[in-house]
């Protein structure tokens, strides 16, 4: 068989093996071997923790949820933005064998509603405020009528210095029974995607999807007791509680909250003063930091890896991340909510090249492929497709959701993303885009991701976002948003067009252009496109063309 004909398939073998252990289990192993290590460090209060000192806290809170009945399987809810009760919760939680329902800090009323009903929460954890949001007013806005939900303890309060006192106060050999009552494949964790279309859907995470996840993260940025995480993406998302905190206790290294709420100067600040081996973001994260006025002034000396993931990594901004901020050893990881979430990484030996633009190759001890979307046939390296995983880290399935976890997930458990994929002979992964996000302009296949990738390479282009808007000649047409650097002159749709003249194929040359200071964003930065699809059909007149129906 030659290299040209190889499948797009891969899998990860590993001579470290898959951890067995509970994540509560795994914490104590932590503990017992660098107990006096600092553990947790929370910038905003000057709180810190050793290892010894945050399992203590991690066992009240552990035995304060249990004696306002909180057992095992009960959910659990946190609504919260980065705090270190946040971790206590993650932890303790865990401990008890109940399930964690990870609560976007962004939802407001209606969809906290429908959080508590579909996950069934009986106990909330929230924080009373955050930003704009009255957390204290939506809650009693919800709560009369939902009966599940018998418990509410706001951080801060007296209710909950009372459930961390009674926990103090408790047996600790309760914990060691529960422990031993627990598996490492029960469920730990319901965590909602966010659906661009249609209600979230509850991702249903075990202790041992995503403790060897984390511990695996850790694994390919070389992490050790010496190393301190700074984590300024939120908990509630697999990136923060998975990759950042169990990434960090699996390794017995620190985490470092910088802020409750992502905030660039605050970042780099807590890089600085914790002298942060690590740092973690999303590109939109990135971009602002490196973006902030005064980013040279910044001591960033200690950083040496990191993680950049959570949308497409631009190639452009991945080098000035290496170059600016020191972190060579930095690497990109791929990923969805449903598997735990990482798939893909880079690695520090990677050429500076596949570090750049590629998202890496298969995890250990896990498979992935490329597939035709049409027949679900693995397609040759090179070639598009959809890309699927299958292993430990694939999801229980959605919360009471069977048929969507069917469409998700295959009768062979292969997790179907839904996101456009290319493998190379050595096999390391491109994506390409999303299989909805793909624009098909006069019979023509087009990837956003391509576009925006070159658009980077523009002056004045800081970020970029591509999108296909409906067209009557095409079917569709491209749109690029743009953001523009401090200062840059105003650029217009034909000023872009001849930047692309001769460089882009025609088909390619985005037809429409908007200069934004923004995009719309969810939560863990992510670049809602289907909203921009809607503000730009309006804006561009086209309500009349998206309106036509087609086979």
């Amino acid at each position: 068989m030659t290299a040209a004909a190889l499948p797009s398939y891969a899998n990860g073998p590993s001579t470290v093996p898959l951890l067995g252990d509970t994540i509560g289990a795994n914490l104590d192993r932590t503990v017992a071997r660098v107990g006096d290590a600092e553990a947790l460090v929370e910038c905003a209060t000057g709180r810190r923790w050793s290892y010894a000192e945050l399992v203590a806290e991690v066992e009240a809170c552990a035995l304060g949820l249990h004696a306002l009945g909180v057992g095992k399987g009960d959910r659990v809810g946190i609504w919260a933005p980065n705090c270190a009760e946040w971790v206590f919760v993650q932890y303790g939680t865990a401990k008890l064998g109940a399930v964690l329902v990870t609560i976007n800090p962004a939802y407001r009323t209606s969809e906290l509603a429908y959080v508590l009903d579909q996950a069934g929460i009986s106990v909330l954890v929230s924080a009373p405020e955050f930003r704009t949001s009255d957390y204290r007013a939506s809650v009693a806005e919800v709560r009369e009528d939902r009966p599940r939900l018998r418990e509410v303890v706001f951080l801060g309060s007296s209710e909950w210095d009372q459930l961390m006192a009674t926990g103090r106060n408790a047996d600790r050999e309760l914990l060691a029974r529960r422990e031993a009552e627990l598996s490492a494949d029960d469920p730990i964790n319901i965590q909602y995607t966010s659906g661009t279309t249609g209600f979230p859907k509850g991702a249903t995470l075990t202790h041992h999807n995503l403790l060897n996840n984390g511990f695996f993260v850790g694994e390919g940025c070389g992490y050790t007791e010496a190393d301190r995480i700074c984590i300024p993406v939120p908990y509630y998302h697999c990136f923060g509680m998975g990759m950042g905190n169990l990434g960090a206790t699996s390794h017995g290294a620190t985490m470092v909250i910088p802020a409750p709420g992502f905030d660039p100067a605050l970042t780099l600040k807590a890089v600085q003063d914790e002298r942060c081996t690590s740092l973690y973001g999303v590109p939109t994260m990135f971009i602002a930091e490196l973006a902030l006025p005064d980013f040279a002034d910044y001591d960033l000396s200690s950083l040496r890896t990191g993680i950049m993931a959570g949308s497409p990594c631009p190639v452009e901004v991945m080098k000035r991340v290496v170059d600016e901020m020191g972190m060579t050893e930095v690497t990109i990881c791929y990923g969805m909510t449903e598997t735990s979430p990482v798939s893909t990484q880079t690695g520090a030996d990677d050429d500076l090249e596949r570090r750049t633009s590629t998202v890496g190759r298969v995890h250990p001890h896990l498979e992935v492929k490329v597939v035709d979307p049409a027949t679900g046939l693995t397609v040759p390296r090179g070639t598009p497709g959809e890309f699927c995983t299958r292993g430990y880290s694939v999801m229980l399935g959605y919360w009471e959701e069977p048929e969507g976890t069917a469409k998700a997930v295959d009768a062979a458990r292969w997790m179907h993303t839904g996101d456009l994929a290319v493998m190379d002979e050595a096999g390391y992964l491109n994506i390409v885009g999303r299989i909805k996000d793909m624009v098909i302009r006069g019979g023509e296949n087009v990837y956003p991701r391509e576009i925006e990738e070159f658009l980077y390479t523009h002056p004045d282009v800081v970020d970029a976002q591509v999108i296909g808007v409906p067209d009557e000649r095409y079917g569709e047409e491209l749109m690029a948003w743009v953001r523009l650097r401090e200062g840059a002159a105003p650029l217009t749709a034909e000023a872009l067009r001849e930047f692309c003249s001769g460089r882009l194929a025609h088909y390619k040359v985005p037809r429409y252009v908007k200069v934004v200071e923004e995009f719309p964003m969810t939560v863990t930065g992510k670049v809602r496109k289907v909203e921009m699809r809607q503000i730009s059909v309006e804006e561009l007149g086209l309500e009349s063309v998206a309106a036509h129906r087609s086979a």
